[in-house]
C-alpha cells in the first residue's frame, strides 16, 4: 500500500508523524518538569489545566505508558514511511540514506528542541497537551494498563512498586533552599524572616538570653523609696523580683502593675509581693522553636534559664525569639550599635558582653557560635587565661586585640577583619 502513494503525500504524513513525536517528547519532560507546589496552588484556583495535569500526575506510571506508547507508535511508523520514501528516491541505497536522515531529523525536530522548550517552559506546555493527553488515555486504557500490567510485574521482581507515589513532601533543609533560591519572587525582607523562622530550631535560649550578669532586678528588701525610683526609672515591662541576691529569685513583676498601686496611694512591699508572678524556669539549651510553643502554651512572656543544678543563668523573654525572626524591632533595641563602633581603620571596636551572634548579624560576619556565647567568652576560651591589654590573636580571617581587661573579663576589644581590609 506505501508502495502505490505518492511521495508527496508520503512527505505529509511524514511530517504529521514528526510532529505527533515532538508533541509526546516535549509532553513527558514538560509534566515531569512542572512545579508540583505551583500546580498545586493554580489547581486550588481551579486552573483547568492544572486539574488535568494534577489528574495525569497522579498515576506516572500510566502517563508515562500512554506517552512512550504513543512515541514509539509514531516514531516506527514515521521510519516505515522514511523507508519507503528512501527507495522510491534512491534505491536499496535509500534504506542507509532514510535512516542516517530520519534519525538526525528525530534527534533534533522531535526530541532535542521540543524538550528543552518543554524543559524551559514547562506549564506552557503541559496545561495545552493535558487536554489531548487526558481523552487520549481514556480512548488508549485496556492498551495502556495490558502495557503498565507487564511492566509493574517485572519491576516487582526488583522490589519496586509502581503504584507507590512518591511523597512530595520537603524537608526543612529542603524548603530553606527553595525560600534562598526564590529570588525576586518573595521580598528579601519576607524571605529572611522565613529562614530565620526555620532556624529557630538551631538556636537555643542560651544564644538569645540575657546573662545573669546584665539583668536588671528590683531587691525587695530594698528601702521603699529607692524601688519607687527604680521602678520609675525602669525601662523594662517586666522585672525580675529578688531578695538581697539574684539567688534568691522570688517572681516576675509587671511594672505596669505597680501604676495601679501608686495611683491609689498603695504602694507598700506587701502589696507588691502580691502583684509578683511565680517564675518560668526554662532548661539551659532549649531550641527556640520549642520555647516558643512553650511561652504560648504556659501564657508566659519571660523566663528564668537556668543549668542543670538549678542556678540561674539568665533571662529569656518572648521579645528575644522574636528578635530572632524579625531583626530588631523597637528605637532602644535599634541601638545595639552600643556595643559595636566602626572606626575609620575599618576595624570595629566592641563590648567584651557583645554576643557572637549579634556581632556576625550586624557585620555579616562569620565568628564561630558553636562554643562560647559571647566575644569575651571566645577569647578566654582560646587563650585559657585572662589576657592582659594588647594581646592579639587571630580566628580564622578575624584579627582581634585585647583594648582593655577589668574584673576579671574583658571588655573592649578590636577587631579587623581580613577580607574587608582587602576590599
Amino acid at each position: 500500500m506505501l508502495e502505490s502513494t505518492s511521495l508527496s503525500l508520503l512527505f505529509i504524513i511524514l511530517f504529521i508523524l514528526l510532529l505527533l513525536s515532538a508533541f509526546f517528547s516535549s509532553s513527558e519532560t514538560a509534566l515531569m518538569s512542572l512545579n508540583r507546589y505551583r500546580l498545586r496552588h493554580l489547581e486550588n484556583e481551579g486552573h483547568a489545566g492544572a486539574i488535568r495535569s494534577s489528574q495525569l500526575l497522579e498515576r506516572p506510571d500510566r502517563l508515562i505508558g500512554l506517552i512512550l506508547l504513543g512515541n514509539n507508535f509514531v516514531n516506527i511508523l514515521a521510519a516505515s514511511i522514511a523507508t519507503v520514501i528512501g527507495i522510491k528516491l534512491y534505491g536499496e541505497n535509500g534504506i542507509v540514506i532514510a535512516t542516517f536522515a530520519l534519525t538526525l531529523i528525530v534527534l533534533l525536530f522531535a526530541e532535542v528542541m521540543p524538550k528543552t522548550l518543554a524543559a524551559l517552559h514547562p506549564e506552557r506546555v503541559a496545561f495545552p497537551a493535558s487536554f489531548i493527553l487526558k481523552p487520549l488515555l481514556f480512548l488508549l486504557y485496556p492498551l495502556v494498563w495490558f502495557t503498565n500490567l507487564i511492566t509493574n510485574y517485572l519491576l516487582s521482581l526488583f522490589g519496586v512498586s509502581a503504584v507507590e507515589s512518591s511523597t512530595s513532601a520537603i524537608n526543612r533543609e529542603e524548603l530553606r533552599i527553595a525560600l534562598i533560591e526564590a529570588g525576586g519572587l518573595i521580598p528579601k525582607r519576607h524571605k529572611e524572616m522565613l529562614v530565620s523562622i526555620l532556624d529557630l530550631e538551631k538556636v537555643t535560649v542560651d544564644d538569645v538570653m540575657t546573662p545573669r550578669n546584665e539583668i536588671e532586678g528590683l531587691d525587695i528588701n530594698a528601702a521603699l523609696p529607692d524601688i519607687i525610683k527604680q521602678l520609675s526609672h525602669c525601662s523594662h515591662t517586666r522585672l525580675p523580683i529578688y531578695e538581697d541576691n539574684m539567688d534568691n529569685l522570688i517572681g516576675i513583676l509587671h511594672v505596669r502593675k505597680t501604676l495601679h498601686l501608686l495611683a491609689q496611694d498603695n504602694f507598700t512591699k506587701e502589696s507588691l509581693s502580691n502583684i509578683v508572678k511565680e517564675s518560668y524556669f526554662v532548661p539551659e539549651g532549649t531550641p527556640l522553636n520549642v520555647q516558643l510553643i512553650q511561652f504560648q502554651r504556659q501564657r508566659r512572656r519571660t523566663g528564668i534559664v537556668v543549668d542543670e543544678y538549678g542556678d540561674m543563668l539568665g533571662l529569656i523573654t518572648l521579645e528575644d525569639i522574636f528578635r530572632e525572626i524579625v531583626g530588631e524591632f523597637t528605637s532602644d533595641l535599634i541601638d545595639e550599635d552600643k556595643d559595636i563602633h566602626p572606626q575609620e581603620d575599618g576595624s570595629y571596636l566592641i563590648n567584651g558582653s557583645a554576643t557572637i551572634r549579634e556581632i556576625n548579624r550586624h557585620n555579616q560576619w562569620s565568628l564561630p557560635t558553636d562554643g562560647p556565647k559571647t566575644i569575651n567568652g571566645l577569647i578566654l576560651e582560646l587563650l585559657e587565661s585572662i589576657p592582659e591589654a594588647g594581646v592579639s590573636l587571630r580566628i580564622e580571617n578575624y584579627i582581634i586585640e585585647v583594648i582593655q581587661t577589668a574584673d576579671n573579663t574583658i571588655r573592649t576589644v578590636r577587631i579587623w577583619n581580613e577580607k574587608e581590609q582587602d576590599v
